[in-house]
């Protein structure tokens, strides 16, 4: 019911991710298919399972609700409240075997982005907030951390091309070259560490909105800025900046270069 507390809604995301997780466990550092989808992102059945429970889930709680999905698209676009989802944000870290992936589920009302959950099932980490309530990590409130200048940051990227992307991959650059180190922790376990104080700044060039929709919430209760790489707060820039705060217009400044 579109009523319901934001709290309510959260603790029902929570319990979905954390479900899914379990399904993509079942197949974690196994044996299974990789398939290629038209963009060159790969897919497996994990993402498909853990996606299709957490659309089930949803129709039966909410069956007037959108639901946006990687893997299976669009449901009731008109509705007023819709559930975006990435099964497995990190695909590519989930086949490697390597624990850095995540389950995103995020809540959309007409006035923006209100929920989200980054659950880590291989590490046993969720970090989740809801509009107001604030951000929580292992039951306690996450904060970003407290850096304010550029040459003390830690900044994290999934990673960028220079041969497909060469304007994003000189910004890059730049902010490389003036921030204390960069990391490639990257995917959903990079907001997830800004959120929580572990790094300052993360960035994306490429990103949809199943990607973004949870991720927004979580930095902005956690107390930072989450935008597009030209500052609009928004989750459907196609690129994504997520930062402390403190640090945000001097990244996007270096990003603007």
């Amino acid at each position: 019911m579109a009523g319901e507390p934001l709290s309510d809604l959260l603790e029902f995301a929570v319990d979905l991710a954390e479900r899914a997780g379990e399904i993509t466990l079942n197949y974690f550092q196994g044996r299974f298919s990789v398939e290629t989808k038209a963009d060159a992102s790969p897919v497996t059945v994990a993402d498909r399972e853990a996606e299709t429970y957490i659309r089930q889930a949803i129709e039966s709680r909410f069956p007037n609700d959108g639901i946006v999905g990687e893997e299976f698209g669009e449901a009731r676009p008109q509705a007023r409240r819709r559930w975006i989802i990435d099964p497995i944000d990190g695909t590519y870290s989930f086949v490697r075997g390597v624990p850095l992936y995540g389950v995103l589920i995020g809540l959309e009302r007409e006035d923006g982005p209100v929920v989200g959950v980054i659950h880590l099932p291989a590490l046993g980490e969720t970090v989740a907030a809801a509009r107001g309530e604030g951000c929580h990590w292992r039951g306690q409130r996450a904060r970003v951390s407290s850096t304010s200048e550029v040459g003390a940051t830690l900044c994290l990227a999934t990673g960028l091309r220079p041969e497909e992307d060469p304007v994003g991959s000189a910004a890059l650059g730049r902010l490389a070259t003036a921030v204390a180190a960069v990391r490639t922790w990257g995917d959903c376990y990079g907001y997830a560490l800004v959120a929580t104080g572990r790094a300052d700044v993360m960035i994306d060039r490429r990103m949809h909105v199943w990607d973004c929709a949870a991720l927004l919430p979580v930095i902005e209760e956690a107390g930072g800025r989450f935008t597009d790489w030209r500052g609009e707060r928004t989750i459907r820039g196609g690129d994504a900046v997520a930062s402390n705060g403190l640090l945000h217009d001097q990244v996007l400044a270096l990003l603007k270069s």
